[in-house]
């Protein structure tokens, strides 16, 4: 029976873990299973950090004492039976940390695919005139080097290593006994009779040096010679150095490939050529990175109604009272050079005479010239070895697009390279959806049809799972850092279905999030298709479709925290239906349902802010009015350009107008109403803080007030000790051996580090004389342990403490500790404690809030509390305005502006505009047609 369990279910007995109960579980194998509950009752607990953790902790396991001291070990979860667990992948919903060169393309290994299929099946063309390139026969290298002036030094050369490390001394030594004398190591000539060290562990070119010589008219017998050896040791490859104005330059031949007319060579087609990571295919001048960051007139000047006299070019202002002398010396010049009234604003000097104080007399050259504003600052950013210096003229920059490779990343001669008359860099530029066609399209013949076959299956696979799971309309060449963590997560999805993996549990995490209605069913059909390979797919979420669709459905709960943490019900969904004791049952069959009591509020159109122009990114230049003192939603498929209207242009907009932010709004022409708004708050998911000593207490600001509480008891009078006595992050009060964060990391090496109790402190933070202090008979140090609920019962009489506890309760935050560590909160957990503290400030009744999914991590009971909070937040004045794909939440909204039709380029339009009833009307509106279930119409 043991063995049966064994291979047909995932047994769990006795988890521990966080808050779990000591519970115990059978989850059955190769099955879609949903783990679901309130917020705060355990789903990742489970989920992440038992199952998954327990998996890769024994595959670390497996591996020798070297391997795993390179590797980051999970601890042992609190359990104490596994049993039938396969290997454990995880896929979580985080947004991207990643940096500015990882793509979509290089992030699912298209790009890798992509660039083998460029190396063996492209066509390559000269970069310089654009006739197609053929391999070239020694009498072609002879001609094109015999036409160099006479007198001109040069060098016949034959490489033979190209960019590999090591020590390379077989070569050498394969050198010597050729009877070579000389070599050309990373640009130098050395003799290569002598001992030659190199570092084993940097990147080295090693050139032979066959011949050196000048041209002359009798030299064609010796230089067919001197090919002819280059090409034979260099396996049809051979340079030619020519000494032109004291620098040498290469000229590179191939029996392969080189232009005829320019003469220009190419090396054997290799993968490395198409990196933008390598320098062999990375753009010289971004080094690959496709931008370059360059001075911006926008920061430059920020507020065009300034005038010069006053202080219009706000890059000159920050500086001492001597330079800002001679800055405004410079505007005195130039204003008499140029007749310029130092009273008039900015925006309203003629556009030559602005670009001449921003540029310089770029026609003229005279010593009395003027410089300009942007050539200045270069001089000095150039000259400088001041860090504060450079770190304060980066204000002033931002990054552009590349001149030399306009964006591409890549070297001329990577960008010649051709498929069906594209290059590498255009491929990327397409959407998923048009780069599936693309390589459906393509034919092959011969030779290149075998080479390309396999390579195009992994790259039309890949891009078919993204089609799927609703991300056709993103480019290959979006960067990493710019997608959300929905979007993140289902590429990681897609990469993992491409690897074909047979046998393995994957664990995610709300990989419905950020994906509209209409896509969901792909998605999962997705998660079918893995299960159905012959994988376990376990899935935490709270959306309905996933649900229904589930094999087995597990619901933890009843409550969040303390409160949660065993399991309510688990079975399949008709079982879990039926069980009157799930909350969750209760909602799928409607006994409860997600709503806001009260009147829909009707728009004032006359009291909005208008956004006219807007185009960025997909936004097809729509002009979109937002009523105010409502709750607003913006929906639409995935890519149809919400983000992009909101965040983009709205939030910066916004921020640039109210704070001086220096941020730079999306494309637009203008925005009207501004004025009506004081205050912008957008509240999104990001970490609340990234080291283990934030927490809730201290990101709200409740931890001052606890301390001023202790501060102020009679026996703190006494010893005078001040609020900072009972801080954790300074010296005084805190415990010194662990510096307050009541742990000691250990590093175990081969291990896992272990964090263990402070011995000194136990865990308490303080040291003893600082708890001996005690407030209603509680340390400082009880109270960091307490959850909200608990703090709110015990600090209930104290108003600033009252308040923003009240607020963390009312966003479904009661099971949260004050102490827990930032790091080991999810991105749903940190927007709502974002939301409460803005909620426990004062309200100015003409505020904009901003928030971007905020139902992610939410139950259907949650929402319910989250709703009424945003709805409270109107009907004080203020204005919500909620990117959500949620219909419990567009259902309740007063107004609603629905982009679409589709997402990348077939969206980026006005759909529908108007209350939920209207939009249910419109045909043409996916949002319309899935809302009409929930809105009983």
């Amino acid at each position: 029976m043991k063995d049966y369990i064994s291979n047909s279910h995932i047994s769990i007995k006795g988890a521990r873990q966080h808050n779990l109960k000591s519970i115990n579980i059978n989850i059955p194998r190769d099955r879609l299973v949903v783990i679901t509950g309130v917020s705060g009752s355990g789903k990742s607990s489970l989920a992440f950090d038992t199952i998954y953790a327990e998996g890769q902790r024994r595959y670390i396991e497996s591996l020798s004492s070297y391997a795993r001291q390179f590797l980051d070990q999970m601890q042992k979860p609190d359990v104490d039976i596994v049993e039938g667990l396969p290997p454990t992948i995880a896929i979580e919903q985080r947004t991207s940390n990643t940096g500015p060169r990882s793509t979509v393309a290089t992030t699912t290994e298209i790009y890798d695919y992509l660039r083998l299929l460029f190396a063996k099946a492209g066509t390559p063309y000269c970069h310089n005139c654009g006739t197609k390139i053929t391999r070239q026969t020694i009498e072609q290298i002879l001609d094109r080097v015999s036409r160099i002036p006479k007198g001109e030094k040069i060098m016949i050369l034959s490489p033979i290593i190209k960019g590999k490390k090591g020590e390379h001394k077989e070569i050498f030594q394969k050198i010597r006994r050729k009877g070579f004398v000389r070599a050309r190591v990373d640009g130098d000539i050395v003799d290569a009779g002598t001992d030659i060290k190199l570092s084993r562990y940097k990147i080295h070119d090693i050139d032979v040096v066959v011949d050196r010589l000048v041209v002359k008219s009798n030299i064609q017998k010796r230089l067919y010679d001197s090919i002819r050896t280059s090409l034979e040791l260099g396996e049809g490859v051979v340079m030619v150095a020519r000494k032109k104005k004291g620098k040498w330059e290469d000229m590179v031949f191939s029996e392969h490939y080189s232009c005829p007319g320019c003469g220009i060579g190419y090396e054997e087609l290799a993968p490395r050529m198409f990196s933008f990571n390598s320098p062999y295919g990375s753009c010289k001048e971004c080094e690959g990175l496709g931008m370059t960051l360059e001075f911006d007139p926008e920061l430059i000047i920020p507020n065009e109604e300034l005038s010069l006299g006053e202080g219009a070019v706000h890059a000159w202002s920050n500086w001492s009272t001597i330079t800002q002398d001679h800055y405004s010396q410079l505007i005195d010049e130039f204003s008499g050079k140029f007749g310029i009234d130092l009273k008039m604003p900015f925006k309203k000097i003629n556009k030559r005479f602005r670009n001449i104080l921003l540029n310089g007399e770029t026609q003229n050259n005279n010593a009395d010239s003027f410089e300009g504003v942007i050539p200045t600052l270069w001089r000095i950013y150039d000259k400088t070895n001041s860090p504060d210096v450079v770190k304060r003229l980066e204000r002033y920059m931002d990054y552009d697009v590349c001149e030399e490779c306009s964006g591409a990343r890549l070297r001329p001669k990577a960008l010649s390279i051709k498929m069906n008359g594209k290059s590498i860099a255009e491929v990327t530029s397409m959407t998923v959806e048009k780069a599936s066609g693309f390589f459906k399209s393509l034919k092959f013949q011969g030779e290149r049809k075998i080479l390309a076959g396999r390579i195009l299956k992994e790259i039309t696979t890949r891009l078919s799972f993204m089609i799927d799971i609703g991300l056709c309309y993103l480019t290959l060449n979006r960067r990493s850092n710019t997608l959300s963590g929905g979007e993140m997560q289902r590429i990681q999805l897609a990469t993992q279905v491409g690897t074909g993996l047979i046998g393995a549990c994957y664990v995610l995490d709300e990989p419905t999030i950020g994906l509209h209605q209409r896509d969901n069913k792909r998605l999962i059909g997705t998660l079918e298709k893995l299960k159905d390979s012959g994988n376990t797919v376990i899935v935490v979420e709270h959306d309905e479709a996933a649900i229904r669709s589930a094999d087995y459905v597990i619901d933890l709960g009843p409550g969040a925290g303390e409160h949660g943490g065993t399991v309510v019900a688990d079975g399949t969904v008709p079982e879990i239906i039926s069980n009157n004791g799930s909350l969750t049952s209760q909602y799928l069959n409607n006994k409860l349902k997600v709503e806001v009591s009260g009147l829909r509020k009707k728009a004032d159109m006359k009291n909005s802010i208008l956004i006219k122009g807007a185009s960025e990114n997909n936004l097809k230049s729509i002009d979109v009015r937002i009523p105010l003192k409502v709750f607003c939603c913006i929906t639409g498929v995935s890519g149809s350009g919400k983000s992009t209207l909101i965040d983009q242009i709205l939030n910066r907009a916004l921020m640039k107008a109210i704070y001086g932010s220096r941020a730079k709004p999306g494309k637009h022409s203008r925005i009207t109403g501004i004025e009506r708004i004081d205050k912008v708050i957008e509240i999104d998911q990001s970490p609340i803080g990234r080291t283990p000593r934030s927490n809730p207490a201290t990101y709200t600001n409740l931890f001052s007030h606890i301390r001023n509480v202790f501060a102020l008891t009679k026996e703190s009078k006494i010893r005078g000790y001040k609020s900072g006595r009972y801080s954790f992050n300074v010296k005084g009060g805190r415990c010194e051996l662990c510096e307050g964060q009541g742990t000691k990391k250990i590093a175990m090496n081969f291990l896992p580090d272990m964090f263990v109790l402070c011995e000194q402190c136990r865990g308490k933070r303080y040291n003893p004389e600082t708890l001996e202090i005690r407030y209603k008979g509680k340390t400082i140090s009880d109270t960091l342990d307490m959850s909200v609920e608990e703090a709110y019962d015990f600090f209930r009489n104290i108003p600033r403490i009252e308040r923003i506890l009240r607020t963390l309760r009312n966003v479904g935050l009661g099971y949260i500790t004050l102490g827990q560590s930032s790091t080991t909160i999810s991105g749903g957990e940190a927007q709502r404690v974002k939301l409460s503290t803005e909620l426990a400030k004062q309200s100015t009744g003409k505020t904009l809030y901003i928030l971007d999914e905020p139902t992610t991590g939410l139950h259907f009971a949650d929402i319910q509390n989250l709703l009424k909070i945003l709805h409270r937040l109107t009907d004080m004045g203020n204005t919500v305005i909620v990117i959500e794909h949620n219909l419990d939440v567009i259902k309740t909204a007063d107004y609603i502006i629905d982009l679409g039709p589709e997402g990348g380029e077939r969206g980026g339009e006005i759909v529908a505009v108007g209350p939920p009833e209207k939009i249910c009307r419109i045909r043409k509106s996916y949002t319309g047609r899935y809302l009409k279930s929930v809105c009983g119409m």
